[in-house]
């Protein structure tokens, strides 16, 4: 039995210690936690049912809708249908802003919709603002997730199956039924969970086209206090409450979504399609038809928006590279820490695994995965009532959003690593120990070696993230400190909506641009890299 690295437990004990913090300064300020103090208010308890209300109505359209999405892309091969799943998989780490401001482009009162209405002397028949437009966006952003992880569901019935239903001859409907159907059941719990906590937890979104008292969200609520009303009892209540709400969500979530039992049997993607119709094909292409009309025409008008007669005006003024430097920075430094805390909870982790002591591995990358269920606005929350008392604020502003950044982006350089990391200490652990190799080298003969792909894609998911993210910098944001997302927003609050269209274009182009050149750099041999297993 080797010895455990105790790095990992440094750091856990760490992130423990920092949350905990936040969330002490939380309580403090909330005054003996009367939890009750939510319902006897008219107001909180209004946030708190719209919160519920338009997660549970997003839910049940991003993932009701995802279903025929990925029944379709399972039955049909065509040109481009890579593409399409790589464009998928970016809305999860697209800025926020941006996608919010490609739908404006196309459905807002000024937007293409308006204007083809307005060709016929008629107006939209609906406003992008309020319930309406918050719905938009949660299924804009989320029905393409929801159908990627269908979709892995799908492909994984073996071929055995599909030849089966083909020899039975058994239409569409009878093999939905008692093959397709049964997979995706399994993952519903476990998708719909993940698009609830999601939506629950949003916060740009809601602020971008929220629309008034009417449309306001706990997490948007806790925003307001603090910012703009400086109650910080009610903030502080606020964040407590939403937190024990996700924290309870999280572990229904867990009980729910039950690991899903591998099939034997080979995988291809033949689907042996069975008594295949004209009627099938056009409802199949209907359905994929609409999602990319969906996700495409948003993405579509952000970049033709962008290019117009503001670019010399934006790019002539400070403030807009002073914003994008500060996003540079901030998102680098955040990816950089992640990264580095979650290497170490994984190499604790997993050696902790191959001791035969699963429990405490769980338990370590457990707390690495803390912000799911307290969410950024909160943590961001606990650290502003607990920094004011000792200094000012705003003049740790950039410490803080990538500290809370980098938390933020934590889990998913857990999930993303485990694996990986986990099987090459499995495969190499005795032929290192042989060697006596350790240290810098293994790191750079083995560890670096074969999981420069998982690294990088790990780097670049935390540097989306948080180049994008507004939940943390809305509250330690200033005139003397802010980054682009931040001043896409003010931009859009003053209706400068041309400007705002060459930084939301900037921030698409260096969003996915850096995540591609990440990819691109580190982009290793496959034979080579036997930890590619995300």
């Amino acid at each position: 039995m080797r010895k455990t690295p105790v790095i990992g437990i440094w750091v856990a004990i760490f992130i423990a210690a920092f949350v905990i913090s936040a969330l002490s300064a939380l309580m403090i300020n909330a005054e003996a936690l009367n939890i009750s103090q939510i319902w006897h208010d008219p107001y909180y308890r209004h946030v708190t049912k719209f919160s519920f209300y338009q997660s549970s109505l997003s839910t049940i359209l991003s993932v009701g809708l995802a279903i025929p999405v990925a029944h379709a892309l399972s039955r049909r091969q065509f040109l481009g249908k890579q593409l399409l799943l790589k464009l998928f998989a970016t809305t999860l780490v697209l800025p926020v802003l941006v996608g919010v401001f490609g739908l404006l482009a196309i459905y807002g009162n000024s937007g293409l919709m308006a204007n083809v209405f307005q060709w016929f002397d008629s107006k939209l028949p609906f406003s992008i603002y309020g319930l309406n437009g918050i719905l938009l966006a949660h299924v804009f952003f989320n029905l393409p997730y929801a159908t990627r992880l269908l979709l892995q569901s799908l492909d994984a019935i073996p071929q055995e199956q599909h030849k089966l239903c083909a020899h039975l001859g058994m239409g569409h409907w009878d093999k939905f039924r008692w093959i397709e159907w049964p997979r995706l059941r399994q993952q519903l719990p476990h998708v719909s969970g993940l698009v609830f906590m999601l939506c629950f937890t949003s916060f740009a979104t809601v602020m971008a086209l929220g629309g008034g008292p009417k449309s306001t969200t706990i997490e948007l609520a806790i925003y307001q206090a603090i910012k703009f009303d400086f109650d910080l009892q009610a903030g502080a209540l606020l964040a407590i409450w939403q937190m024990l709400l996700c924290g309870v969500m999280a572990l229904s979530i867990q009980r729910l979504a039950k690991p899903m039992a591998v099939a034997s049997g080979s995988q291809a993607s033949n689907r042996y399609l069975s008594k295949d119709s004209r009627l099938a094909k056009c409802w199949d292409w209907s359905w994929i038809g609409g999602a990319i009309l969906l996700v495409l025409p948003p993405l579509l008008m952000v970049i033709l928006s962008g290019l117009n007669k503001e670019v010399l005006n934006v790019l002539r003024d400070s403030r807009f590279w002073l914003a994008f430097w500060a996003s540079i920075k901030v998102a680098t430094f955040a990816s950089l820490l992640a990264l580095m805390a979650g290497v170490a909870i994984l190499l604790t982790s997993r050696r902790l695994r191959l001791n035969n002591k699963a429990k405490r591995a769980d338990h370590i990358e457990l707390i690495g995965t803390i912000i799911l269920v307290t969410p950024g606005l909160v943590i961001s929350t606990g650290l502003f009532l607990l920094l004011r008392s000792f200094t000012d604020v705003f003049s740790l502003a950039f410490f803080v959003v990538v500290a809370v950044n980098a938390l933020m982006g934590l889990p998913y350089v857990i999930k993303t690593l485990s694996q990986p990391m986990l099987h090459i200490e499995q495969q190499y652990q005795y032929v290192c120990a042989s060697l006596g190799m350790k240290g810098w080298q293994r790191f750079k003969v083995v560890e670096w070696t074969a999981l420069k792909k998982p690294l990088a894609h790990a780097f670049a998911i935390s540097f989306m993230f948080a180049i994008g993210d507004l939940s943390a910098v809305a509250l330690f944001g200033s005139q003397e400190f802010r980054t682009l997302p931040l001043y896409l927003f003010q931009l859009l609050g003053s209706y400068q909506m041309d400007a705002a269209a060459v930084v939301s274009v900037t921030l698409l182009v260096l969003s996915i641009g850096c995540f591609t050149l990440i990819e691109t750099l580190f982009k290793v041999n496959k034979k080579v890299t036997y930890a590619d297993t995300e």
